[in-house]
């Protein structure tokens, strides 16, 4: 399988396709693990449009040929309630069973932390305190656990590079600067 090539790309347009594919590779990302997945197909297709419509500038899938393999989902204008200011996040990260232990979930990471490097100084994410395999890839990148609420557990790093942007910016009352967004 993997002779062939793996291509990041930036979300374009979720469509009702893409859309439908996206929630499959949610869906059996979950399994054995259903109480991080949310309540089924309808929600995952609320969370993934609610992910879409959040951060779609950091939407980012894996393709190998022509079929989705897996997605990151990177926001970099988060307002974290536990930093007190607005810090990039990953929302979502799943990589189709399928193609695991292929470094594809490797590409796909590397392409969200450099596209939130140039906005945050800090990432933050929430993964399932039994999701062992996903905290210790985490921890690969840097992230570090810093808390826990219920079965979730909060993981941040610091990120070395960053250039100035209008996230960093703030105002005399300590609140981000509005930014440009683009409205489709």
């Amino acid at each position: 399988m993997m002779e062939k090539k793996v291509k990041i790309e930036k979300l374009e347009k979720l469509d009702q396709e893409t859309l439908e594919r996206l929630i499959e590779i949610y869906m059996k990302g979950y399994e054995g693990m259903r109480e991080y997945g949310g309540e089924g197909e309808s929600y995952a297709k609320r969370y993934l449009r609610w992910c879409w419509s959040k951060a779609r500038d950091g939407f980012f899938i894996a393709k190998v040929d022509d079929e989705i393999a897996g997605f990151i989902v990177c926001d970099n204008d988060w307002f974290s309630r536990y930093e007190g200011k607005v810090v990039g996040a990953i929302h979502e990260f799943v990589v189709d069973k399928r193609y695991q232990g292929h470094g594809i979930g490797h590409k796909l990471m590397e392409k969200g932390l450099e596209y939130l490097e140039r906005y945050n100084d800090k990432v933050e994410l929430w993964v399932g305190e039994k999701n062992e395999g996903a905290i210790s890839f985490y921890e690969k990148y840097g992230f570090r656990k810093v808390g826990q609420s219920g079965i979730w557990v909060r993981m941040v790093r610091k990120n070395e590079k960053m250039n100035a942007s209008p996230h960093n910016l703030s105002t005399e009352e300590g609140h981000s600067e509005p930014h440009s967004r683009r409205v489709d």
